[in-house]
């Protein structure tokens, strides 16, 4: 059996990675193999390694990181431990393929570790942008450290061939997240409110708010979505906490005061997890904020999503995601246009539920016999544009 070890550092690619490690598990090819990292290890972010263990997935490794402060050096020296704890674990476990997802800074530092070690690696949603965040440079970076690539659109499997990837390598699945909404069961409304301990109102939005990390204003823009969301009083708010990127205690803390302050109208959570997460989606009336899942996810529920600023400028979007720059008026102007329309059955264009079981049924077809030299692939002149 060969070892595919699954790198997880946040409870929301934990989300996209659940099935595809059941799939992993099941397989009689495989054996599965888990290293956690990241915010999962912090008790500040929930110690969402729990979670993993408590969902009955043995965890091969753990890699602490400090996340106790969020400046560019602080996320820069807890990316470096992160390669070298990844650097031992991968000795220890010698996996013959590492599983990373996404952008974040532990998944490159994972992808870099692997790398020396020449151990290949499958990347997934690659080839997708986020012009506001150095997420989008490290994405690119796995790309052309990694073997496999398993993307969420056609958009992005060529987009990963363009960065010199053979089309043989790059296979498009679709987005991890559909999968979620198709398997689990969700809350109806009472058992939604109890768990979250709120009673939703008339109407309710859901918040989820990053920094944006090639800025360096993250307080003074989620200041101005809370002045956005003042102006409608009757309004029912969940927040969700951000994430560990550089700027995310001044947002976390901004979050605590508004709830302190509006008891009766809003509510937050650390870590909501996927069944929380994805019933609020079937509860409220919309999505506030600037998360991939508002352009990924959402969709799929027949809500709107506001798309604030930057963060995932460039990133493929459907007819249900409003953007709007990072304003009062424009915030809440988008809010109101949000819940005055109706959204549902409008096309998701990161395709349909699937995506685990399309890649393991790819994994089990390739030999994962350890190659990992690649030549690069020029695209023909006529796919230049030149």
């Amino acid at each position: 059996m060969k070892k595919i070890c699954v790198v997880t550092g946040t409870r929301a690619d934990y989300g996209l990675l659940y099935w595809l490690m059941r799939e992993i598990e099941a397989s009689p090819s495989f054996a599965l193999q888990v290293i956690v990292t990241g915010m999962h290890l912090s008790p500040e972010f929930g110690s969402t390694w729990e979670t993993i263990r408590d969902d009955g997935f043995s965890i091969s490794g753990k890699i602490p990181i400090s996340l106790a402060h969020d400046g560019p050096a602080d996320i820069a020296r807890a990316t470096g431990e992160a390669i070298i704890g990844f650097a031992d674990a991968l000795n220890d476990l010698s996996p013959d393929l590492v599983v990373v997802l996404g952008d974040r800074y532990e998944a490159l530092a994972a992808a870099t570790a692997a790398s020396i070690h020449r151990i290949p690696i499958a990347h997934f949603h690659g080839g997708e942008t986020t012009e506001g965040a150095f997420d989008e440079a490290f994405r690119h970076a796995i790309t052309k450290m990694s073997y496999l690539h398993f993307t969420s659109a056609e958009t992005h499997r060529r987009r990963v061939i363009q960065l010199g990837e053979h089309p043989g390598r790059v296979f498009n699945v679709g987005a991890m997240g559909l999968d979620n909404i198709e398997k689990l069961d969700l809350l109806d409304r009472d058992a939604f409110e109890k768990s979250i301990g709120f009673s939703l109102k008339d109407q309710n939005v859901l918040v989820t708010f990053h920094p944006v990390t090639l800025e360096k204003n993250a307080g003074a823009q989620f200041a101005t979505l809370l002045a956005a969301l003042d102006t409608q009083p009757a309004l029912g708010i969940v927040f969700t906490k951000p994430n560990s990127d550089t700027g995310n205690q001044s947002i976390s803390g901004q979050i605590d005061d508004y709830v302190a302050a509006h008891p009766d109208r809003a509510v937050a959570h650390t870590n909501m997890g996927q069944v929380r997460y994805l019933s609020a989606l079937r509860h409220v009336d919309a999505v506030v904020g600037n998360s991939s899942s508002g352009l990924i996810e959402v969709p799929c529920f027949g809500i709107a999503t506001v798309n604030i600023g930057d963060r995932q400028k460039g990133r493929l979007a459907g007819p249900s995601v409003l953007h709007c720059a990072c304003n009062r008026e424009a915030i809440q102007e988008m809010i109101s246009e949000a819940l005055s329309r109706d959204f549902r059955g409008m096309r998701n264009p990161y395709g349909t539920a699937g995506a685990a079981a399309r890649s393991i049924a790819i994994l089990e077809s390739r030999p994962l016999d350890g190659t990992v030299k690649k030549s690069f692939f020029d695209l023909p002149d006529e796919g230049l544009g030149l």
